[in-house]
């Protein structure tokens, strides 16, 4: 397969990178820093710069066979701007300008978040990110009161409630579209959920018996971008290690 990932130099991105490449697939990486990893083509891009995402898509020849939106920023104090921009409008840009390189039979996969899980109590708030532009985000952020940490849930929520809004447009178009929401995975800015989320980190964590390795997220993003996922289309994946069946037990009482 020839490959389109966003987010390849660090985390979850940089092991689908290093998968990618052992299953003798083509790679080509987006990221704002080039990654460590041999790729075959790295094109630098700034996902919170629209301009910036229009020079990377036409720097790059040729056609495609999967887009990877891996691209994300973590919770973090003063970034809530930023992390709306790149988690959610920057992919969006990313997924549209792009859309006319995949091959029929193509998929796009996003990486979104078990953050996002409670998009259903969310809509309207959803709905009015969904219809901004870049220029609408500051006025957005103020009359919706979001602060950094809901910034980060929010992004994901929208990335999820895209992946199932586009659903049908994209197979009109021979593409299927599907996400995935990892808990808490074991990489450099595990520290910042801990921050933002609280205790309840640990807790999950220590519940499930460990955290999530991104080298099983990759492996699943990858499944989704290949063939053999022909028949997921629109579906957010949870990948969590139980840890929204725990709580989901907690919350109705039952026991097993």
């Amino acid at each position: 397969m020839r490959l389109a990932l966003t987010g390849a130099a660090t985390g979850i991105g940089a092991e689908v990178a290093r998968k990618a490449k052992e299953q003798g697939h083509e790679l080509i990486a987006f990221d704002i820093t080039k990654p460590s990893v041999s790729v075959d083509e790295y094109i630098q891009v700034d996902l919170s710069d629209p301009a910036a995402i229009v020079d990377a898509v036409n720097a790059m020849q040729g056609t495609f066979d999967a887009l990877i939106n891996n691209a994300g920023l973590p919770p973090r104090e003063g970034l809530g701007r930023k992390v709306l921009e790149v988690n959610y409008l920057g992919l969006r840009d990313m997924t549209n300008t792009m859309a006319s390189r995949l091959n029929a039979g193509g998929a796009i996969v996003h990486t979104a978040s078990r953050a996002g899980a409670f998009w259903r109590d969310n809509l309207a708030q959803i709905k009015a990110l969904r219809g901004c532009t870049w220029g609408d985000i500051d006025a957005f952020i103020q009359s919706h009161k979001i602060d950094d940490t809901r910034a980060y849930n929010l992004s994901k929520e929208a990335v999820i409630v895209d992946t199932i809004a586009t659903t049908e447009a994209f197979l009109a178009q021979g593409i299927r579209v599907n996400c995935v929401s990892p808990a808490a995975v074991s990489t450099g800015i595990l520290d910042d959920f801990t921050k933002a989320f609280g205790p309840k980190v640990a807790k999950n964590i220590a519940r499930a018996g460990r955290p999530g390795y991104a080298s099983e997220i990759a492996d699943v993003i990858l499944f989704l971008a290949s063939p053999q996922s022909a028949w997921i289309k629109g579906q957010d994946i949870t990948i969590d290690g139980g840890m929204n069946a725990m709580g989901m037990t907690d919350m109705m009482e039952l026991k097993g």
